[in-house]
């Protein structure tokens, strides 16, 4: 007999609650700091210089293997085929394989571009497939006895229009415990990446900044690295509330006696995606043009990717 599902809930939701209150934490010192800010204020001393900007991280190297998820109109697959930055020009397309949930009729209906994207794609050498569950790769026999050093998701949503924030949230969350799940053995094996190896943490919820050098870790590679996970969100509310870095790391236990383990796993980095340093890159929404296709997804802040590799 299956176990209810209200302890995966009860943790889900336990979750969100202590999140609530970090962020409602947050956002008070940081409204603290904005009012030491202003003119007047005490001990305002002398204003300090500023940061040098943060080189743009490329998160791919040019002998990578990509597994892309969720594709929609497929343009990120099309900007690492045509728009990518300069380290990737010698990628191989053949290493390429970008997928939708949609069957091909939903995607073309949804996207009116993606006819045309996907067949400059195939032309090109990439692979191109359609019906592809996040949550279920090891279903799809294309997929079968394959491993990648990418998995890549950008702007997963589950897309059920649900009004209500708190269960809204809670699909999501299952989403992506599903699609970890599924991921994980799809990726290719090996040693952590010197990228997690040579920093050490300086955050509790081991987030860190954008690190683009790679350099190091390009050149001392001798031994073959396992395959990581790319997950790019909004960094604002109300994914935020998701808790993605929490629910990789401290995934909760399954609820049914069918439902395999969550595997944990460790954050290697995180940091801001550009969108406009992936040319040709258009986000769309999952319900397509039928909504107009380029609806809102936050107002503010940034988009993070967040990079996971499994524990041992």
């Amino acid at each position: 007999m299956a176990k209810s599902k209200k302890p995966l809930k009860a943790a889900l939701q336990s979750q969100q609650s202590r999140l609530k209150m970090k962020q409602k934490a947050s956002q008070a010192t940081q409204a603290a700091e904005l009012m030491s800010k202003k003119p007047g204020a005490k001990g305002k001393g002398k204003a300090k210089e500023s940061a040098p900007p943060h080189r743009r991280t490329v998160p791919f190297r040019a002998t990578d293997k990509i597994l892309l998820i969720g594709e929609g109109n497929f343009s990120f697959a099309r900007a690492l085929v045509s728009g990518a930055p300069a380290e990737l020009e010698h990628l191989p397309l053949k290493n390429i394989t970008a997928t939708a949930y949609d069957t091909e009729q939903e995607c073309f209906e949804k996207y009116p571009e993606a006819p045309e994207i996907v067949q400059g794609l195939r032309a090109a050498g990439v692979e191109v497939l359609f019906g592809v569950d996040a949550t279920q790769l090891g279903k799809v026999p294309a997929l079968k006895g394959r491993r990648w050093d990418k998995i890549v998701w950008n702007f997963p949503h589950a897309g059920k229009g649900i009004t209500d924030q708190d269960r809204n949230i809670l699909a999501n969350q299952l989403l992506i415990l599903g699609f970890l799940r599924s991921a994980a053995g799809f990726l290719t094996t090996g040693s952590i990446p010197e990228t997690f190896n040579a920093r050490k943490r300086k955050r509790p919820d081991d987030e860190e900044e954008d690190n683009a050098d790679d350099s190091d870790r390009a050149d001392n590679q001798v031994a073959a690295e396992r395959g990581s996970i790319l997950i790019t969100l909004r960094n604002v509310v109300p994914y935020t509330q998701w808790d993605v870095p929490r629910l990789a790391k401290n995934p909760p236990a399954p609820t049914l006696n069918s439902t395999p383990e969550n595997p944990p796993y460790v954050l290697l980095r995180s940091f801001v995606f550009h969108r406009t340093m992936w040319k040709g890159y258009e986000h769309r929404m999952t319900k397509g043009e039928r909504a107009h296709g380029m609806g809102k997804t936050g107002e503010g802040g940034e988009d993070r990717t967040w990079e996971f590799v499994l524990k041992d």
